[in-house]
């Protein structure tokens, strides 16, 4: 039996289990994070970053699963944080 994933509340895709940095804040585990490029939400925010902040940045949907807090998960690439997917494998 699957477990059933959290979905993007923008786009409706999975979201992903995402580790942390070593150096983070965050003192969970793991984040859900939504890695879906064509994400309205990732899509927009280089946009409003480029108005409001003058960089070339974006942000994705981001989970916290034990408190339920959602927010921004700042990237600066397509390819940012990818790297740090948890596989469920």
């Amino acid at each position: 039996m699957t477990e059933d994933k959290e979905r993007c509340p923008h786009c409706g895709e999975a979201l992903l289990k995402w580790r942390p940095p070593e150096n983070s804040t965050w003192d969970t585990e793991f984040q859900w994070v939504c890695f879906n490029d064509e994400c309205p939400y990732y899509t927009r925010g280089w946009d409003h970053m480029l108005k409001t902040q003058n960089i070339k940045a974006s942000y994705r949907y981001r989970k916290d699963p034990h408190t339920g807090a959602s927010g921004p998960l700042p990237c600066w690439s397509q390819e940012a944080h990818k790297d740090h997917i948890i596989s469920d494998d």
